[in-house]
């Protein structure tokens, strides 16, 4: 029988996002109920070792041990720290970033990225501007941490909802800055990957120069990938047009999959772009990976042994039956 298993979290929440392709092999999230409680104290799975980056000699996978996070809360003791006036905002602010107190790799490589001062807010409910203001913030932080010569690859990403590992509501993604380029956004980005050219019964929605769809082989129940028609590398690289329109795409999918079972959907959503390590990437096209563990409301689907061991999955969710419910949901009305 399946177990669940729950990614490793980044303070406040849970780590980078798992693949959607087909090589994936991280089981997804559960979908169980947050609990609080306190650091760990002497535990046999507390360390205060260095943290250290780990390959399989077999498998060639990266792991990333953290001993050290085994020791942070889940959940804060005391009020939201990213509200106003809270531990991590104490000043009124519109979208903010900060150092992630609970880094999983050094600290000057994980950063978290407020995108509202209201706490029962979501990215959809910013709307267009409020999403804009989120687009500028990542653009910059991309060019910062990018601009470093001891970063080679910058991955912004989203966890939300408790089932993918999230601890606090507060509306608020990450930032990790990867000192060699991981495996898959290497092969991504390498492999001439670009939008389809028809996706036919897995297109959702146009906004502008961009387009949703959902992908043909996801290993998530729920996917939705968001490109721009025109190769474009970068978040830098999108101009006031290109941003304006990703922040509408982005208020309108988001809000879509919040009404397909009529409840706040768990996601993990992150944006593929260009490495920074100096090299020609003559073909990476910029683009956003959305996907959810539900295979239906509040019901995580498990990833079972015979998947894990031998890297084919088994989605039970038709993804064209995906496409075709969010075509019909439409645009929110005014």
């Amino acid at each position: 029988m399946a177990t669940p298993l729950e990614p490793p979290s980044t303070a406040p929440e849970a780590t980078a996002p798992e693949a959607t392709a087909p090589e994936a092999t991280a089981p997804e999230a559960t979908a169980s109920a947050p609990t609080v409680t306190a650091p760990a104290q002497d535990t046999p799975l507390t360390g205060e070792r260095p943290a250290d980056r780990r390959v399989d000699p077999y498998l060639g996978t990266v792991v990333h041990v953290v001993g050290t996070r085994q020791a942070r809360p889940n959940l804060p003791s005391t009020g939201c720290p990213f509200c106003p006036g809270g531990l991590e905002a104490p000043e009124p602010y519109d979208v903010r970033w900060f150092k992630n107190r609970w880094p999983a790799m050094h600290p000057d490589r994980c950063e978290v990225v407020l995108y509202t001062s209201q706490h029962d807010a979501t990215f959809w409910s910013l709307g267009v501007a409020g999403a804009r203001k989120v687009i500028d913030l990542w653009a910059e932080r991309f060019a910062e941490l990018g601009g470093r010569d001891d970063v080679d690859h910058v991955l912004i990403f989203e966890n939300r909802g408790p089932e993918v590992g999230a601890t606090i509501a507060h509306p608020h993604g990450q930032i990790y800055a990867y000192d060699h380029v991981p495996d898959r956004p290497g092969r991504l980005l390498a492999n001439g990957w670009r939008p389809e050219a028809d996706p036919d019964e897995r297109f959702v929605v146009d906004h502008g120069g961009w387009t949703a769809w959902v992908p043909v082989a996801s290993t998530f129940p729920m996917a939705l990938t968001i490109a721009p028609r025109e190769q474009l590398p970068d978040i830098v690289s999108l101009d006031d047009t290109a941003r304006d329109e990703l922040a509408a795409m982005l208020v309108d999918v988001l809000e879509r999959l919040d009404r397909y079972y009529g409840v706040p959907l768990p996601y993990m959503m992150w944006l593929n772009q260009r490495p920074t390590d100096g090299g020609d990437w003559p073909t990476a096209w910029f683009h956003i990976e959305l996907v959810s563990p539900w295979r239906r409301e509040s019901t995580a689907r498990f990833i079972a042994a015979a998947e894990v061991a031998c890297n084919e999955y088994f989605n039970p969710v038709i993804p064209e039956v995906v496409a075709e419910r969010l075509r019909e949901l439409g645009p929110a009305r005014p």
